[in-house]
């Protein structure tokens, strides 16, 4: 295989913008469609390499969630958040999905 075969057949990531920490597969993204505390953000089903911090009820755009900060694992830096609870029906499929701020990753491997 060469290099650019290589290239392609390994999964697009995004890490920590300030250590490089993998935090996320491209795959995972839900939406990008998103409002962060510092601008555009992604819904993830899943992440990786991360530390999640206290719960805490916050009042969010689309009403109110209990949610927890998501940290990098290595540098601590804060990330986003898990939604753990949609206290709204229409807000529920978000339970148990991350929040990934752009600003806070960068992409990885592509």
């Amino acid at each position: 295989m060469n290099d650019e075969e290589e290239q392609f057949m390994r999964p697009r990531v995004y890490s920590c913008c300030k250590c490089r920490n993998q935090v996320c597969l491209h795959d995972d993204i839900i939406s990008k469609d998103f409002q962060g505390r510092h601008g555009r953000a992604f819904l993830l089903s899943h992440s990786m390499n991360i530390d999640v911090g206290q719960k805490e009820d916050r009042q969010l755009m689309t009403g109110l969630h209990t949610v927890a900060d998501i940290y990098c694992s290595d540098c601590r830096e804060v990330l986003g958040w898990k939604y753990e609870r949609a206290y709204e029906e229409t807000q529920k499929y978000k339970e148990g999905k991350y929040i990934l701020e752009k600003a806070k990753i960068i992409r990885d491997n592509w």
